[in-house]
């Protein structure tokens, strides 16, 4: 499993809008998925949808994501942590990134969307978890992430 970008996201950094990544996913959402993540970011949610992923698990009307300043190819999560009350009990395999605006929030199959995939995990994955063995109603809680645009 690995990091993968959606058709419409990589057209979206690589075009004239003048927006970039951290601009296109800010005040997004998170959902975590079971199972084994999709081929790419085009491609429809496999799996059960374990949990949404917010800055007031779900509750708040402008709950979206927030990240932090890039710095030397590195764009952080930002405050306040990202959290989510967890829907049914299950372990997490894969988490969908969905942008706020535009065809962001687009589920299914789709090559306009803006989104990305990570893999999920407790040590070595795109997302690291505290733990994976999600319980339902538990909250799910996420203080620190990164998104790393390498060099080469």
């Amino acid at each position: 499993m690995a990091y993968r970008e959606s058709t419409g996201l990589r057209n979206l950094t690589l075009g004239t809008s003048g927006q970039g990544f951290g601009e296109a996913m800010n005040n997004g959402w998170l959902d975590i998925y079971t199972g084994a993540q999709p081929a790419n970011a085009d491609a429809i949610e496999t799996g059960t949808k374990l949990v949404r992923i917010s800055s007031t698990s779900g509750s708040g009307v402008a709950d979206g994501l927030k990240f932090g300043s890039a710095g030397t190819g590195v764009l952080p999560i930002g405050t306040p942590a990202w959290t989510g009350v967890v829907l049914v009990a299950g372990v997490a395999g894969w988490g969908r990134f969905y942008a706020s605006s535009g065809t962001g929030g687009a589920t299914g199959s789709s090559g306009t969307a803006i989104r990305f995939d990570v893999a999920c995990g407790i040590s070595g994955a795109d997302l690291e978890l505290s733990h994976t063995n999600l319980t339902k109603d538990s909250t799910l809680t996420i203080t620190a992430a990164n998104i790393t645009q390498p060099a080469e």
